[in-house]
């Protein structure tokens, strides 16, 4: 679907490449990024606002993906050095950064890495994120890159994406904990070697709420799985062709990370009541 650019990103661009860009700089900019026409008449806010809005009205280009671009020197580059004299975490963005994705944002929208705009998710792939960045794992960075990029353009490929995270994640969690790898190495029996070891029972549970959530969350699993092989990319289509949209994506997306999220924290925690100095 194609989706233009909201006005407050427009403003938000032109203020940034004013305090970034020449003219010279500008005319490379859009031209490299596949922004249509020659370069606008004017002062370099005009410029950038004209050109923007010039990408939104023509339909032969998509606007995010051009956007996506533009900005994409600007998302990459590293954020500032912490001072040696502060107290402070170190920053983990850039004020260029903060700005537009806060912009961005405001219209669920994203910056993916590779100079691409995607809907977003929502908060918990966003959590999400922090953990893998975190765990510095390729594999696991790929499949969350994969899931975010394609959940508007591609479902099919979103739900293997989000299958293959809990899967990678499980994988790492076996590795590190040094378990046995089951000799199939599909979502559920990964995933049942990680639970059994994390302690996820229902049964040994008191309170009768945590049990149905918790046995929904086994089912979770099990669920996303079984769509991941019958209608996601990872396998060819059978007789009975699934008719994914964005919104099962998503919804396959986000319990996805629900699974993934409550498995790191776990793990986390057991990892502080083996090192309680930590």
């Amino acid at each position: 679907m194609r989706v233009e650019i909201p006005a407050p990103v427009i403003a938000a661009c032109s203020q940034i490449m004013l305090d970034r860009e020449t003219h010279p700089s500008l005319n490379r900019l859009f031209m490299h990024s596949g922004a249509p026409g020659d370069p606008p008449e004017g002062s370099k806010p005009i410029k950038v606002q004209e050109w923007l809005r010039r990408i939104n009205r023509d339909v032969s280009v998509e606007p995010l993906k051009i956007l996506g671009r533009l900005i994409e020197t600007y998302m990459e580059e590293p954020p500032p050095e912490p001072s040696p004299f502060s107290d402070l975490p170190p920053p983990t963005e850039t004020e260029t950064q903060e700005k537009l994705r806060k912009a961005l944002a405001r219209y669920d929208l994203q910056y993916v890495k590779g100079g691409k705009i995607s809907s977003a998710v929502g908060s918990p792939s966003r959590s999400l994120e922090d953990f893998v960045r975190e765990m510095d794992v390729p594999a696991i960075d790929q499949e969350f890159t994969r899931a975010l990029t394609n959940v508007d353009v591609n479902p099919r490929e979103a739900v293997s994406a989000a299958s293959n995270i809990l899967e990678s994640i499980c994988k790492v969690y076996i590795a590190e904990e040094r378990l046995d790898m089951p000799a199939k190495q599909d979502l559920k029996p990964v995933w049942n070697v990680v639970r059994k070891d994390l302690g996820f029972d229902p049964s040994v549970v008191e309170d009768q709420d945590l049990q149905v959530i918790l046995t929904g969350l086994f089912a979770v699993v099990d669920g996303i799985g079984a769509l991941r092989t019958h209608a996601s990319s990872a396998h060819g289509a059978g007789k009975t062709s699934y008719r994914l949209e964005p919104r099962h994506a998503k919804l396959a997306i986000h319990s996805a990370h629900t699974v993934a999220l409550f498995v790191l924290e776990s793990w986390e925690r057991k990892k502080r009541r083996v090192s309680p100095s930590r």
